[in-house]
Order: C-alpha cells, then sequence, then structure tokens
C-alpha cells in the first residue's frame, strides 16, 4: 500500500538488500521522493550518505550490521522508518475482489495485494482503489462480455512469465476465482510451469449483488436452496428442464445477453409466468439499479439494462420488498409492481 505522506524531491535512504527493499524502494518513489539505496551495512558504504538526508527507511533484511548507520542518522536528527521486508518473489496468488467494492476484500486479499510485485487485474475487481492498496506494478487485462482486452491464454502466460521473473503476482478478480472466473485453468496453468500458486477466496457475486438490493438468496419457508448459474451461454431444454423442477432461488451472472432465452426456456420448462424475478444492475457501484418484474414480463421490463448485472429468480424477491426498510435494501426496490405484490 502507498505512503501517505509527500515526499516529492525529499532524499530518502532505503536500507536493505535489494530483494528485500524492493516493494519499498517502490513506495518511496511513488511519494515522490529521491530514493537512494544502501543493499550491505559495510562501513565503507557509509561514508556515502547523501548529505541533505531527510528519512532513512531501514527494511528488516535479516542482514547484522544495520545498527551502527541507523545510529548515525539518529544522532544526526534523521528520522529512521523502520520498513518490512517484501517476501520471496516467483508465486502467483489468484486473489477473489469480490463484487467491486473495497470494503468487501478479505484480509487476505489485502494482505496479497500490498506484498505483489506485479497485479494483473479486470473490470469487475475493486480496480479504482489499487494505488491505495498496493505499490506493485499494476496491468490491465480487463474483460467484458464480447471482448477481451488480453486472452485468458496471454494472461496465464503473462502471469507465469512475471513469477518466473521472480515477482510476487496477484492476478485480481471479481468475486471468486472458482466461481465462473477460471481460476482453475489459472492454477492448471501455474502448476505445468512449476509456479508456486495459491488461491484466496473472494466475495461472491451471487449472494453479494443479490444482499445489495435487499434479496437473500435462501430464507427460511421460502427458498431453502439457491443455484448459480452463469448467463455467457444460452442454456439447453434439458437445463431449463432441471432448473425449473430444482425450486428454490436460481441466480445467473452476467446474464443480460441470454435473458430472452433463460425467461422463455424456464415458462416452457413449467416455471409459471408470474414467478417474482430481480435484475441487480451494477452492484455495490455508482449508478446500482434494480429492475423487478415476473418471468412472463421480465424481458420488456429489463430492455434498458446491461452487464455487468446479476438476476435473481425466486419467491425470495418477495422477501425483499418486506423487508425493503432495512439498511441494507436498494432504494429503488420502492418501485415493485403492486401486481407483482399484492397476491
Amino acid at each position: 500500500m502507498q505512503l501517505s505522506i509527500d515526499l516529492t524531491g525529499r532524499d530518502v535512504l532505503v536500507a536493505g538488500t535489494a530483494t528485500a527493499a524492493r516493494q519499498a524502494v517502490r513506495r518511496y518513489e511513488a511519494a515522490g521522493a529521491v530514493v537512494h539505496r544502501l543493499e550491505t551495512p559495510h562501513s565503507a558504504a557509509l561514508t556515502r550518505l547523501p548529505e541533505q538526508l531527510f528519512l532513512v527507511a531501514a527494511v528488516a533484511d535479516g542482514q547484522p550490521g544495520w545498527g551502527t548507520l541507523l545510529g548515525r542518522c539518529r544522532e544526526a536528527g534523521v528520522p529512521v522508518a523502520a520498513e518490512p521486508a517484501a517476501g520471496p518473489g516467483g508465486n502467483v496468488t489468484l486473489v477473489g475482489g469480490g463484487p467491486g467494492t473495497p470494503d468487501l476484500l478479505t484480509v487476505a486479499a489485502v494482505k496479497a495485494l500490498r506484498d505483489a510485485d506485479v497485479v494483473f487485474y479486470d473490470r469487475l475487481a475493486p480496480y479504482q482503489e489499487l494505488p491505495l492498496l498496493t505499490s506493485a506494478e499494476l496491468v490491465d487485462v480487463g474483460k467484458k462480455p464480447g471482448h477481451h482486452k488480453v486472452s485468458q491464454a496471454d494472461i496465464e502466460k503473462l502471469m507465469v512469465e512475471s513469477a518466473l521473473a521472480g515477482n510476487n503476482v496477484v492476478r485480481l478478480k471479481g468475486g471468486d476465482p472458482y466461481v465462473f472466473g477460471r481460476g482453475g485453468e489459472e492454477v492448471a496453468a501455474c502448476v505445468a510451469a512449476g509456479v508456486k500458486v495459491q488461491v484466496v477466496s473472494g466475495v461472491t457475486s451471487a449472494i453479494s449483488v443479490a444482499a445489495a438490493a435487499g434479496i437473500p438468496v435462501t430464507h427460511r419457508e421460502v427458498s431453502h436452496l439457491f443455484t448459480v448459474v452463469s448467463g455467457h451461454a444460452p442454456l439447453t431444454e434439458k437445463e431449463h428442464l432441471h432448473l425449473a423442477g430444482l425450486g428454490g432461488t436460481i441466480v445467473v451472472l452476467m446474464g443480460i445477453g441470454t435473458l430472452h432465452q433463460l425467461a422463455a426456456g424456464l415458462r416452457r420448462a413449467g416455471m409459471r409466468p408470474d414467478m417474482p424475478m430481480a435484475v441487480v444492475e451494477r452492484g455495490y457501484r455508482p449508478g446500482q439499479r434494480t429492475t423487478v418484474a415476473d418471468l412472463g414480463t421480465i424481458t420488456s421490463a429489463a430492455a434498458g439494462c446491461s452487464n455487468p448485472a446479476v438476476l435473481v429468480i425466486g419467491e425470495v424477491v418477495r422477501v425483499a420488498e418486506a423487508n425493503r426498510g432495512h439498511a441494507g435494501a436498494a432504494a429503488d426496490l420502492d418501485r415493485l409492481a403492486a401486481s407483482l405484490l399484492g397476491s
């Protein structure tokens, strides 16, 4: 994470080995400092200190002997800041960024970003806040429906190459890496290349975005199960039949493009046309909007909707209306149609 102080033009000495100090160097450079380096605590090196030294950042690199330097600086009135050592490089961490707000990043996600050298991120992650969360190099590999700025194969290649070059690599995704996030493919690519990889789970939008609109995906005596479906491609007739027969709640991620086929397919499979349905756009982001109708009218009601969006189908949508006064419910749920809620 970045420093909150402006050090523009100030001479800062970062003391520590290149590997251990690499992240501290980036942080001070990002704060505008003129960074000087000292990698070993040899007495000969101590004679080359800048005359107008403003601060010494002492990285805990495990080398004995830094005490002489730090003592000299304190005697001269130069402040000394203790900095943690960067961890060993050469690994990849897949991080679930949640639905797009930094408030729903996990503690493990924040730590992984803090320790990263390179972050490959997409548009569904909370990328706007990344400069406050990490000093790493930021690489946009953003994906959106119908357009991949960088192909999946190239993303995997970039991750592996960066890790093999000695970097701590974070692949930051929206939601959870293992929920339609192609996390399994990226883990496999790292394993095949001999790169150490770990996964930090994230808050999936399947639950959190519905909750942002006040919709619980389960509710006692209403729904005791929920099914999460990808909306990128139309479902088969058999899949529509199975979904309609399961009951409970159906949650569809990124399903605006296939909304018409989904609604028609579920009706053909026997789901009643008055089943309540909600489309939650841009969950937790500016312009969040919820559109509520029923299975028979949702196609026309949601004509102006766009991804990123989460579709929720089931009686839990009615529960949201009953609870819409609570703090977490979206204000626009007040627009629920009287015909939908009157029965």
